[in-house]
């Protein structure tokens, strides 16, 4: 069975993108999204993030702080943005699509037949969003939050899980049958409290 699948963090720049790329690796219809009001990157300071508006290209912030970590080099600090891991993470996902999408501003990318968030609050907003809209095709979605801290360790470990649930997902006859087994399965064997519920488009 062919699903649609959407991968959905704050920011569509690193939970939500290594989950994509990892899924259009294994040849899947997925699609990828953030929730946040803007796109946030770590700045010189916790108060001091970079922010970029969604549909900023992924080039773009890339060059960008490609050149803020040149400034920061030629004045004696560390190159702070190749050491975090942020260049690699942009180069990354300018190689799986444009730019950074918003999941309320492009309700014309559904339907999906399963959300895949990673975050608790990106659930709620998703659900809400969901509700929100005019359900006129009454075809349910499955959302599910696989709760995966934002840095670049967990999210590796967090798109290999959300592979093999999709994997598990795309195997079965009819998800709506079969979904309390799979997620009870994927809690033991992974250890992970997952939180799911159905919608509609």
């Amino acid at each position: 069975m062919k699903l649609r699948y959407a991968m959905v963090c704050s920011s569509n720049q690193n939970r939500s993108m290594e989950a994509h790329s990892l899924l259009k690796r294994e040849g899947f219809d997925v699609a990828s999204y953030g929730t946040g009001q803007h796109v946030k990157l770590p700045g010189p300071s916790i108060r001091e993030p970079n922010v970029y508006d969604f549909g900023t290209p992924y080039k773009h912030m890339f060059d960008d702080l490609r050149r803020k970590d040149i400034e920061l080099l030629s004045l004696g600090f560390n190159s702070r943005y190749k050491r975090n891991g942020i260049l690699p993470m942009l180069k990354r996902n300018l190689s799986v699509k444009l730019a950074p999408q918003r999941w309320q501003e492009n309700a014309a990318d559904g339907p999906f037949d399963v959300v895949l968030t990673f975050e608790e609050k990106v659930f709620d907003l998703v659900l809400e969003d969901l509700h929100n809209r005019d359900q006129v095709l009454l075809k349910p979605v499955l959302v599910i939050n696989l709760e995966v801290k934002d840095n670049h360790e967990e999210a590796a470990v967090g798109g290999r899980q959300a592979l093999i649930l999709c994997q598990e997902l795309e195997a079965t006859e009819n998800w709506e049958e079969t979904i309390d087994d799979i997620i009870n399965n994927f809690e033991k064997q992974h250890r992970r409290k997952l939180l799911y519920n159905i919608s509609f488009y």
